[in-house]
């Protein structure tokens, strides 16, 4: 293998979701920080949960209300 190509990798880069380690696994960063992981997941898990990160489903909302659809020229 070449010097200098390739990434630093982290062979114990731990999982964060909701501030608590849930696995680790080999990554190019030491730590991550996630908002959905296979033990939160509705497909995995069998339960419904609301995911909104940064207050996408407000914005949204706040970008296409009122007459937003009408003014629109066909």
């Amino acid at each position: 293998m070449k010097d200098k190509t390739h990434p630093k990798f982290y062979p114990n880069c731990k999982v964060y979701y909701n501030g608590e380690v849930v696995m680790t696994t080999g990554a190019t960063v030491p730590e991550m920080h996630v908002d959905v992981w296979s033990g939160s997941h509705p497909f995995f898990t069998g339960k419904s949960s609301f995911v909104d990160s940064a207050g996408r489903v407000e914005k949204f909302q706040r970008k296409f209300q009122g007459d937003y659809f009408k003014n629109k020229k066909k």
